[in-house]
């Protein structure tokens, strides 16, 4: 998940942002937000009828090990002056699944984040941004469920934007001295770029706690496909403009067919994000729209 995907940081924007257009008469600026497509998302796909299934725990961690490209989905809901919001943070990157003392390990590392909403903004995430979200290796959980094999891999709290401990709750507060430069834009924090009704841009400046998890079932293909549940934390520390500079933390939809991960199984030498962006159409479905 990458998070994350995932990450993956820009959803509380777009609720701060619409405060600028209380009471607009544009009838293009202030047209109604478009709903949630439907769920499930996307189909998945059906095992070979002669595909023979790990008999074991032991068979299945050696199916699942190896090298994934990674893509994933996190839906936002909330509400603004211009209507229910309604938004998704799709992430790319690539998962590594290792054997290591008898366990499966999970390592994610996380290359580029799109942000698509049902209202009219335009919203940026950096590459450096999302690529300073590092999170620490996660033994996962490999178990049979009804002849199925299926994969937990649990939350691992991650900073961006601010040092400190992981493991407690995200410091609310915006003079906090571990606030941090991780995007190394010379801004607190890490900066999300934002442009509304094509008109006006700004930056904010935030802090996270990426608290992610993922189920996944293990397909005759070799990918491994399942849905994320997100539960983290943002702290705004700043912003460009004064009226983008409020606290927000909207919730995730908690739809599974919403919130989709898909890991499909790569060479070992695609392992660079230039390389897994040039070849996303082949990897993975489009990007969802609104």
């Amino acid at each position: 998940m990458l998070r994350s995907i995932r990450p993956v940081l820009t959803r509380a924007v777009v609720i701060a942002s619409c405060l600028l257009f209380v009471g607009c008469s544009n009838p293009v600026g202030c047209s109604s937000p478009l709903p949630w497509p439907e769920s499930p998302l996307y189909e998945t796909p059906t095992n070979d009828p002669n595909w023979v299934a790990p008999a074991s725990k032991e068979e299945a961690m050696a199916a699942m090990a190896g090298h994934y490209a990674h893509y994933d989905i996190v839906a936002y809901e909330g509400e603004t002056p211009n209507g229910p919001l309604s938004a998704f943070i799709v992430s790319y990157g690539f998962t590594d699944l290792v054997i290591e003392d008898r366990e499966l390990v999970a390592y994610d590392r996380f290359c580029h984040a799109d942000y698509i909403a049902n209202q009219p903004f335009d919203t940026v995430f950096s590459d450096a941004a999302t690529q300073a979200i590092q999170p620490p290796g996660a033994i996962v959980d490999v178990y049979e469920e009804n002849g199925i094999w299926k994969l937990y891999r649990p939350a691992t709290p991650t900073l961006n934007g601010i040092e400190g401990d992981p493991s407690v709750p995200l410091s609310m507060d915006r003079n906090d001295p571990l606030i941090s430069d991780d995007d190394n834009d010379g801004k607190p924090g890490v900066t999300v770029f934002v442009k509304l009704f094509g008109l006006i841009e700004g930056e904010i400046y935030i802090a996270r706690r990426e608290i992610f998890q993922n189920h996944l079932t293990l397909y005759s293909d070799g990918s491994l496909r399942g849905s994320v549940i997100d539960d983290s934390e943002q702290l705004v520390i700043g912003a460009s403009l004064a009226i983008l500079d409020t606290p927000n933390n909207p919730p995730q939809r908690r739809d599974p067919g919403l919130n989709p991960i898909i890991l499909v199984p790569v060479p070992a030498d695609l392992d660079t994000c230039e390389d897994l962006m040039a070849n996303r159409d082949s990897l993975f479905p489009h990007e969802p729209e609104f």
